[in-house]
């Protein structure tokens, strides 16, 4: 199995471009293990506790079961990948069943961060933009799926996003093997890419 890695700062548009890089390959060639899914379960604090957690920082991300089951894939084993709400920010209940393939692509922010899961990781790829670029984005995500209100995703932008980035993402950057800067990845980045990771999968 190869892994790719897909990490750069919040808003940066890792998940639009894993998903341009999907559509180009073969469904029963790749999987994909999000770093989101292993956020840490916070349902035994109260609601508006858990929203006030710093969800930028490394601790947040449960990286043992993350690097478990990157291993168990590389085994050949199937793993059941958790699902993580953002309202609640809690774990569900159910899970998602995935099974080994050729490809492994692994998406976060603070993936380069931890090395145990960098060492497992093939190729890096760290989507390098600019954070006023990335607050626009991080704005409209919030609000749409994260059930945040204007002023609070700026508040918590000031206040957790830019400095976990500064002190954790920005230097994690120097793992990468491949850096994409820019506000917009071109189709001829996304064709690169892919190019590459099909003579993988039929090498």
């Amino acid at each position: 199995m190869y892994i790719i890695g897909m990490a750069g700062g919040s808003g940066s548009g890792k998940t639009t471009l894993v998903n341009r890089i999907l559509r180009k390959l073969p469904k029963d060639s790749v999987i994909q293990l999000p770093q989101d899914s292993y956020y840490r379960d916070l349902s035994y604090m109260p609601l508006e506790e858990r929203r006030t957690q710093n969800f930028d920082h490394p601790d947040a991300i449960e990286w043992s079961l993350f690097v478990k089951h990157i291993k168990e894939l590389k085994a050949g084993s199937a793993v059941k990948c958790p699902t993580y709400d953002y309202l609640s920010c809690s774990r569900l209940k159910e899970t998602v069943l995935i099974r080994p393939a050729k490809l492994l692509i692994v998406e976060g922010i603070l993936i380069y961060t931890c090395p145990q899961l960098c060492r497992e990781i093939d190729l890096k790829i760290f989507r390098d933009v600019p954070g006023d670029y990335r607050l626009s984005r991080i704005i409209q995500r919030d609000i749409e799926s994260r059930g945040r209100t204007p002023q609070q995703v700026i508040d918590r932008f000031f206040e957790t996003v830019r400095p976990m980035h500064e002190e954790f993402i920005e230097h994690s950057k120097e793992a990468a093997d491949i850096l994409l800067s820019g506000g917009e990845v071109d189709e001829k980045a996304v064709d690169f890419i892919v190019g590459g990771i099909l003579k993988i999968i039929e090498s």
